[in-house]
């Protein structure tokens, strides 16, 4: 058992992160951290599931309003505000060693979050590769890189064991809503991605970027053979989608709550994100 042990040992200790860290996120910003955090507040949903996943549960001590899973985690945290209505006075309070946010020019939270004087991490998974990224960083910035390898490990293999079982099935033309505005998703999004991994192919083209507003004409000029994110009541109501092909054989799909969360935060459930879009698209696949 020694020589095991012994291995295991040396990997753990190759494998710890070392203080004082330096890195930069999404907002070009050095984000310095001279210790591994203790207090961690995450403003995201994301962050607070991949937190939980990477096993820095216990590091929590606030979270977003919108951070709902894992139950046994959230229940018991205080919840302080969202990206655009941050509860600055509460945040300040936990005395955080540590803010996950985002990287969002429009809530300007982790310049706000800086402005009260708090080390703030602000990025996000876009792309289907930068939600590994993250992982990767989420892991390297509490000291549990290990783990964070062993989680996407893991992912990818989960994802390209549920592509295999629409391998060979043809390419469904696919309308993803995000809200009737309508905000949909470009194919080099994370959420783009699981499409395509789902057999499908979303009708935005990539040069409309990773999350559109759409012209709603676009949508029937598309005429898309699934759509995803709306009932099909809302979809017969709207105006020239009648006679879509979506509409018309009744392909109109609303994720349930738990898929909903899932497939729109790029963290650790992308697999069951991707179940859920092979559902839809393959009903005749193999899960």
């Amino acid at each position: 058992m020694r020589i095991p042990l012994l291995a295991l040992s040396l990997l753990s200790t190759a494998a710890a992160t070392s203080y004082p860290l330096t890195v930069t996120d999404d907002l070009g910003r050095r984000v310095i951290l001279n210790a591994e955090p203790r207090r961690i507040i995450a403003m995201l949903p994301s962050h607070t599931e991949t937190l939980a996943a990477l096993g820095a549960a216990d590091k929590l001590v606030a979270v977003d309003l919108y951070s709902n899973y894992p139950q046994a985690v959230v229940k018991t945290l205080p919840k302080v505000g969202s990206a655009y209505q941050p509860n600055l006075e509460a945040i300040v309070a936990l005395k955080p060693d540590l803010v996950l946010a985002d990287e969002s020019a429009g809530s300007r939270l982790t310049q706000k979050l800086a402005q009260a004087g708090l080390t703030v991490y602000g990025g996000t998974g876009q792309s289907f590769g930068e939600v590994f990224e993250k992982i990767a960083v989420l892991g390297k910035l509490t000291n549990r890189e290990a783990n964070a390898t062993r989680l996407i490990t893991s992912m990818r293999a989960d994802l390209n064991a549920l592509q295999r079982s629409v391998a060979g099935l043809p390419k469904v033309s696919t309308y993803y809503e995000i809200d009737p505005s309508p905000y949909s998703v470009g194919p080099n999004s994370f959420i783009g991605t699981l499409i395509t991994k789902a057999g499908g192919q979303t009708i935005v083209p990539p040069a409309l970027g990773d999350f559109p507003k759409l012209d709603p004409e676009l949508i029937v000029q598309r005429n898309p053979q699934v759509m995803v994110g709306l009932t099909l009541d809302d979809a017969r109501v709207r105006p020239g989608w009648a006679n879509l092909r979506a509409v018309t054989t009744g392909k109109v799909f609303r994720p349930t709550a738990e898929e909903r969360d899932a497939l729109s935060r790029p963290g650790p459930r992308l697999a069951q994100a991707l179940r859920a879009l092979i559902r839809y698209l393959h009903p005749e696949a193999r899960l």
